[in-house]
Parts: C-alpha cells; structure tokens; sequence
C-alpha cells in the first residue's frame, strides 16, 4: 500500500484518480475506479447543471466512495456549483481557466476540495495564490486538451517546488505501476489517469475508439488545435488518423469553427440526436456512428504501452501490484554495513 496525502485524506487504497474525460468519464466508470480503492472522477464537459445533477446522483447509487467532478472552466455557471454543494461532492477539479475566487471559497465552506488542473508553473502558482487544495500537474503526454509547456517528468517536480506544500498530483503518461512508483518519486501525491482508463471496459466510449487505443504506437498522437467548432483553437493530443494527417500542420489555413463544415456522423446528447460536423470537438461514445477517420480520438502517448481492455478494478490492481514489486525490486535500501 502507498500512503500519501491524498489516500490519508480521502481514505483511498491506492493513489491513483481517474480523469474526468469528458463524455468518457460517465457513472460506472467514476464508480468502478472509487469502489477499488481509487478516486474516480465525472467529467462535467459542456453538460447543463440538471443533467449534472443526475450523473452526480446515479454515481452516488454505484458507489458510497469518494468521487469528484471535473470542469473546464469556460463552461461553468453558478448553477453548477450549486449543484456540486447541494449533491456534496468530495472534490471540484477546474482546468483550462482559473475559476472565480468566490466559487473556491463557496465550495471549500461547503467541505469540498477544490483542485486546479495546469500545465505550467506560472499557473500552478496563481491556482496557489487562489486558495486551491491542490495541485494537478499535466504534462505534455496527455491525451484531450493540453497546452502544457514541458513533459510530466520535467514539469512535476518543478511544480512540486513551486507550491510547495500543497499536494501535487501527476497527469500523462501514467499508465502502470512502473510509471506510478516515478510520479511518487518525483514528488506526487496521487497520480491522474485518463488514457488508461479510456481503454477500460466501463469507459462511454464507443468500441472501434477504444481499439484504436490499443493499436496505436508511442508515437501515434500529435498535438493539435484541429478539432473544435463547439470550443475553437484550443490544443489537443489526439490519435492520428486520416483527418489528422491530412490538416495536422496546416490549422493557420483552416477555420474549424466554421458553419459550412460537411457532417461526418451523428452522436446522442441529453437524449437527442445531434449532427457531428467535420473537426467536431465530441468524443465517440457507444452511440456514436459515423467515419471515425474524421473524429477526434483523444489519447495520451502512453497509449502505445497499453495492449489490453480491462476492468477498471483490475487496471487500479495491476498498478499498485507492479508498483509494489518495482519498490520492492528497484529501491531497496541496503543498511551501510551490507554495503
């Protein structure tokens, strides 16, 4: 068992949280990842507060854990902060944007942490400055959107030193144990995984999305600001494939906001079936239908080191075994006299 800040605060089994993908990070994910010991966490994406609401209740029937909610900023209202209060949530995690001060001190008189996702040490220090608990370092091998300034091993540690002593978790490229016992080294206090558990058989994502996953190479994603005529110019790893190749280097000439955009497939949202248009910014989901060779397939690079779908349960498992045998096998401390 690794004990840390984090395990000890929320009575956690293993330091390991899963991120809040947007359309991927759906009830039984959140659960699975929190009733094995983990900290699962819902991905809030473009969602309204009512139906936020109900992804926050029908989490709560799948688990008596502690579970977290995950913004982009942008896209929060005060309703939605109500909604995390009134459902009592364990954490709030804000990424792109630092949120309103006043959210932070709502949300904290209310007994919720709040984290700040970042991917530079400038904005880990203003997230500090704000008040937040905590601390989730991103590092350039993430999958979605990223706009870090340097790797995960580069940039943990420097941001460890910079907000020190607020707890530190580590984000991309963090898939195993091997990877887990690193992030802990260089400082961690929980690790944040979302490629991972994107290829966990509890993950909303649709099939041929999670076996693209697993064929990819270490040097399959790019990063790209290709997809997003719902959230324009923003930079995303994502998989290549055929529209990837095609435009990846070439975004200066291309407006993907643009209305005239062709449709490459349809998806289900809120009940309602809506229209993909080309360089959509919406994941595949299970009901999604269309050419994936034109959708965005977020991933991180460590997708190239991930062979199997597996339960989540067994992911959180497998990672704490192998972090356990590489402690075991790799940092053993001999007293002088063996020496």
């Amino acid at each position: 068992m690794l004990t840390t800040s984090i395990t000890q605060q929320f009575s956690l089994t293993a330091p390991i949280i899963s991120a809040g993908m947007a359309f991927i990070a759906h009830p039984p994910l959140v659960a699975a990842v929190s009733n094995a010991g983990g900290m699962g966490t819902l991905g809030a994406a473009m969602f309204p507060p009512d139906a936020l609401q109900h992804m926050i209740q029908q989490t709560r029937q799948l688990t008596d854990q502690p579970f977290g909610v995950d913004f982009v900023t942008d896209f929060v209202t005060d309703e939605h902060i109500n909604v995390c209060i009134a459902e009592s949530v364990s954490v709030v995690v804000f990424f792109w944007s630092l949120p309103q001060r006043a959210w932070v001190e709502r949300l904290q008189t209310n007994g919720i942490q709040v984290w700040m996702e970042v991917g530079a040490i400038a904005e880990a220090i203003q997230a500090k400055e704000l008040g937040v608990n905590a601390i989730i370092a991103q590092g350039q091998e993430g999958g979605g959107h990223n706009r870090a300034e340097a790797s995960t091993f580069s940039l943990l540690p420097a941001i460890c030193q910079a907000v020190a002593p607020l707890p530190v978790i580590a984000a991309g490229g963090i898939i195993d144990g091997k990877s887990l016992v690193a992030a802990i080294a260089l400082g961690a206090e929980a690790v944040w995984c979302g490629t991972r558990f994107l290829a966990s058989l509890e993950a909303n994502a649709h099939s041929d999305y999670k076996n693209r996953v697993l064929q990819a190479a270490v040097g399959d994603t790019v990063r790209t600001t290709l997809f997003g005529p719902e959230w324009p110019q923003q930079m995303m790893r994502v998989i290549r494939n055929r529209v990837v190749s095609q435009w990846v280097g070439q975004e200066a000439n291309l407006d993907v906001s643009h209305s005239s955009h062709e449709t490459i497939g349809t998806t289900i949202l809120g009940g309602q079936t809506i229209p993909l248009p080309k360089f959509s910014v919406m994941l595949p989901t299970p009901e999604t239908s269309g050419d994936f060779e034109e959708m965005a397939l977020t991933a991180g690079e460590s997708c190239g080191n991930i062979t199997e779908l597996m339960p989540a349960a067994e992911i959180i498992e497998m990672m704490m075994a192998e972090a356990m045998q590489t402690i075991e096998s790799r940092f053993r401390v001999r007293s002088p006299a063996l020496t």
